[in-house]
């Protein structure tokens, strides 16, 4: 399945590391600032995960400055797993959900893998960045079936300025 821009985005409805859930954070309602960022990860087993969250974690500033009012980091991990990565990775800032299924991975059109190496769960998404606008439909994704490739933070911030001071539409619907 294929999300497409301007479509309204999946509820995700999960739990967060700490306590609460993605709907206290009111993503894509254009709560301190038009966009929303939604990164899903691959979980603990990836280094290159982890990288990507430490970053972001470390510029929720930039992001906000850009116009990007809340992101949240989301995998299939457990709960446990989930507390871990927010300790071991050093996540102040970042809300981190967890328990994302199967069919709701599917319906954000995640590509999915079986497990190849011990410490890996028997299934995980591979990586995506959703931008969703302030009416909780998708502005901008990028979606992998490598842990590889992902946009750097830069070029998200850098296509979210741009979007907003030439009020760009959402592409790719067609």
């Amino acid at each position: 399945m294929t999300l497409l821009p301007t479509q309204s985005a999946p509820d995700l409805g999960l739990d967060l590391v700490g306590g609460g859930s993605t709907h206290d954070l009111k993503l894509g309602t254009g709560a301190d600032g038009r966009f929303s960022l939604v990164v899903f990860y691959r979980g603990l087993h990836c280094p290159i995960c982890r990288e990507q969250l430490a970053e972001i974690d470390k510029r929720l500033q930039d992001l906000e400055a850009a116009g990007i009012g809340r992101a949240v980091a989301v995998s299939m991990e457990t709960a446990e797993r989930s507390t871990r990565i927010v300790d071991q990775w050093h996540l102040a800032n970042l809300p981190v959900a967890y328990g994302l299924g199967e069919e709701a991975a599917r319906s954000w059109g995640l590509n999915l893998t079986r497990a190849i190496r011990d410490g890996e769960p028997d299934l995980f998404n591979e990586p995506g960045i959703f931008i969703l606008d302030e009416d909780r439909t998708l502005f901008w994704s990028s979606t992998a079936t490598m842990p590889f490739g992902r946009p750097s933070l830069d070029d998200v911030i850098a296509g979210v300025r741009y979007a907003q001071d030439r009020n760009y539409p959402a592409r790719g619907a067609a």
